[in-house]
């Protein structure tokens, strides 16, 4: 009968090996379409090979180090290492699989490669195999049993098995019995696939022949070399009790809330016994349950109550099968079985595992992936699915990858000068109830990119400097500013080519190129020059460099600098203009007209005239506004015949400037009256002309002023154009003033911002002065001409 039975266990075991080798070969052809599995013995020594990880992705170690490849493995626990010199695949610990999977088979630790650039996650398997490192151990050193006399051949009694933590092969096969003429032993298996001894009398026992048995029961596993496990058994003959105790379900099914209360009853189990006395006094115990069950679960031996002592933890062990005996007082015994199966309820809050993290990002850069994480809950069902969310007005997008793996991108373009930081709040939220979640916290910051040029505050600048300024004066400021950061935003200031080529603007104003303060090079003469216009920019620091423009007036403010300027009569040095003024002219006759001219403007320019001295006070007076000098009153013979009048001419400047011009006037009785010469010329009898002569003369005069007038001005013109041989050479100063002969003191004969030229006849030995006219930039000249 045994043999028959170990040929069948024999056939069996081939066919389960041909099935199991079945699907293994379908397992590794789908993984290596989409993952691999490898396979390692446990208890192998830290930075064991496992495989070349290069070699099966099909890359090059650098081309593998590049893209950043990243072993993951689910949960916090990393057993695995990557040699990123090498591609090859090691183990960071030494594994057990009893503790890694328990009884489960085969032990599976699931793990991805994560590489970047672009995202890619591949799903591999390590395949724990187990090694025969564990005997059978039974729970007890020794069994006692009792047994009735009046028991019949055939009869079953039940043994405490033996545990053996390896699986499969290296598990717990078979049991044997020292031999003996009594017993016999079976090995048979449980529904949870442990496999248990039972004791079978050959035939009847006889207490008075032989009261007590001593037996060896040996646990056997199938590993090479096999190891094995004894206990001792005492068998004691009773008398005969025929009546062994009967539960009312030889199966209990219960299922407990993970989050029971400790002490609370979980279920009763009832035995009953036919024998009254001792022999009907049934008491209840755990028949060879394991030290987790004793340690979570406590029986009543009285009642049959089994209560909770220890908290249950569906996510470590989601089902128990406890057995239970009881056992009358004569010994006799029977047996039930609990099974507890643990509900799940919802006390894990979700993990979150972040991979990688990029920050800054650049702005401007939209679909940038942010960062890689990973979520997982040690729940099942609902309270184990999971959803991912972020806040929604945020501009960045959750997408979800394979096993749990999110990437976290930016949507749409980014501007930091809006906001330079964003602080992400991730929420992981399961599906129990109630609903757990957790949230992780990411700062991502922006770095700038030059996308905004300088911008001014104004867009034109007008300005105000008095002429006659100091050199490198300071005259005003422009500014600009840039909403980049760092080196962007970085301004420098520069003066833009006039439009103007022939405006020397670089020796009139210069710019600090780091503020943008405005100084004037050298005085400005107001009467040369009164606008200045031109461009500044302002550029950036950035690459590529932005720039914006900006215009700048300067109005130069005129200052009382000239003195009124006589035109008429001519103060010249020669012989004095002599106004004749009849005896009979009455009050307010016209005598001259004082003609005199102020190179200033405004008020500046503004002229009075008064009569500064007279030969005999009263007889003539000047119009304050128009330079008209005229009779006061009806003349007489007591008059003098000649009077002399010094007019000044004054300004309405502050300080005021002033002019004086003298007017000789002679009295006659009629215009055909000889001219009587005055005292300071020289006598000559030319000069007694009649009156037509003096009319003449006067004519000539002013003629000659005029004409002298348009050929200094013509003259001048073509010196500055040809110096045309036949006028001679002229010397022109050329270029700007140097700076070490410019007049800064004020207290010069002549205004610091004019120089002057000397044209001389070029054959003339005696090098006759011919004139002399004051000479501008020729930027100021055209400006003066123009105005």
């Amino acid at each position: 009968m045994a043999e028959s039975e170990m040929e069948a266990g024999g056939k069996r075991f081939l066919r389960q090996r041909q099935v199991l080798f079945l699907f293994v070969f379908l397992g590794g052809s789908l993984a290596g379409s989409e993952s691999r599995r490898y396979s390692v013995a446990e208890e192998k020594e830290r930075g064991f090979l496992i495989a070349n990880l290069a070699k099966d992705l099909g890359m090059s170690v650098g081309e593998l180090a590049a893209r950043g490849a990243q072993v993951v493995s689910k949960g916090s626990k990393q057993y695995f290492q990557l040699n990123h010199q090498t591609g090859d695949l090691l183990l960071h610990e030494k594994l057990d699989r009893e503790e890694l999977c328990g009884p489960t088979e085969p032990c599976i630790l699931y793990f991805q490669i994560l590489l970047q650039n672009p995202l890619q996650f591949i799903t591999n398997e390590l395949q724990v195999i187990d090694v025969n490192d564990h005997s059978p151990v039974f729970f007890e050193n020794e069994m006692q049993l009792k047994i009735l006399e009046s028991a019949p051949p055939g009869t079953v009694i039940p043994l405490g098995n033996a545990e053996d933590l390896d699986v499969e092969r290296n598990s717990l096969q078979n049991y044997t019995i020292t031999p003996n003429s009594y017993f016999h032993v079976l090995t048979h298996n449980r529904r949870d696939g442990k496999k248990y001894p039972e004791l079978v009398l050959d035939k009847t026992l006889d207490r008075e022949e032989q009261p007590e048995l001593s037996l060896t029961v040996t646990a056997l596993d199938g590993g090479s070399p096999p190891r094995s496990g004894t206990v001792q058994i005492h068998i004691l003959v009773l008398d005969i009790n025929d009546n062994a105790p009967e539960f009312t379900q030889s199966l209990y099914e219960v299922q407990v809330l993970e989050n029971s209360p400790l002490n609370s009853v979980i279920v009763t189990v009832s035995a009953s016994d036919l024998d009254t006395g001792n022999f009907g006094t049934i008491s209840y115990a755990f028949f060879h349950v394991s030290e987790e069950i004793r340690k979570t679960f406590q029986l009543n031996p009285i009642t049959g109550d089994i209560q909770l002592v220890k908290y249950l933890n569906f996510e470590a062990i989601n089902t128990y099968e406890v057995d239970i005996e009881a056992k009358d007082g004569g010994g006799l015994s029977g047996k039930s079985t609990v099974i507890v199966q643990v509900v799940d309820v919802n006390d894990n809050p979700p993990e979150l595992t972040l991979s990688s993290i990029t920050s800054p990002i650049p702005e401007n850069s939209p679909d940038t992936v942010v960062a890689v994480f990973s979520v997982s809950d040690l729940d099942s069902g609902d309270n184990g699915r999971m959803m991912c969310s972020i806040e929604n007005h945020l501009p960045f997008l959750l997408k979800s990858s394979i096993e749990n793996f999110y990437t976290l991108v930016s949507q749409g373009a980014l501007d930091r000068e809006s906001r330079a930081e964003y602080n992400i709040t991730i929420t992981v939220t399961d599906l129990g109830t109630p609903r757990l979640k957790t949230q992780h916290n990411i700062t991502v910051l922006v770095s700038d990119v030059n996308d905004n040029a300088p911008a001014f505050t104004q867009t034109s600048y007008t300005l105000f400097v008095r002429e006659n300024n100091s050199p490198a004066l300071h005259i005003g400021s422009v500014s600009a500013t840039d909403r980049d950061a760092g080196a962007n935003a970085q301004v420098t200031y520069s003066l833009l080519p006039p439009q103007d080529p022939h405006l020397p603007l670089a020796s009139l104003v210069s710019i600090n190129a780091d503020n943008g303060q405005l100084f004037a090079l050298r005085a400005l003469d107001y009467e040369a020059l009164q606008a200045l216009e031109f461009r500044v920019g302002a550029t950036d620091r950035g690459s590529p460099a932005l720039s914006s423009q900006a215009l700048v007036r300067v109005l130069v403010l005129d200052a009382n600098d000239n003195s009124p300027f006589v035109l008429y009569p001519l103060q010249n040095g020669s012989a004095p203009c002599t106004e004749l003024v009849p005896r009979a002219a009455e009050p307010g006759y016209l005598v001259s007209k004082v003609v005199a001219v102020d190179g200033d403007s405004g008020q500046n320019a503004w002229l009075s005239y008064q009569l500064l001295k007279a030969t005999e006070p009263g007889l003539f007076g000047v119009w304050a506004h128009n330079g008209e000098v005229r009779t006061a009153r009806l003349l007489s013979e007591r008059d003098a015949a000649k009077h002399r009048l010094v007019v000044l001419v004054k300004d309405n400047g502050e300080p005021p400037l002033s002019a004086s011009v003298t007017l000789h006037v002679l009295l006659v009785d009629g215009f055909s009256q000889p001219y009587l010469p005055l005292p300071e010329a020289a006598a000559d009898p030319a000069q007694a002309d009649p009156l037509t002569v003096y009319l003449v003369i006067a004519l000539a005069s002013v003629s000659s002023l005029f004409l002298f007038s348009v050929l200094a001005f013509v003259a001048a013109r073509l010196c500055r154009r040809g110096r045309a041989a036949s006028l001679g050479s002229c010397s022109v100063p050329e270029g700007h003033f140097p700076g070490h002969l410019v007049d800064v003191s004020g207290t010069g004969t002549l205004s610091q911002s004019y120089q002057y030229e000397v044209c001389l006849m070029g054959g003339s030995g005696t090098s006759e002065f011919k004139f002399l006219k004051p000479i501008l930039p020729n930027g100021l000249v055209q400006d003066a001409e123009q105005n």
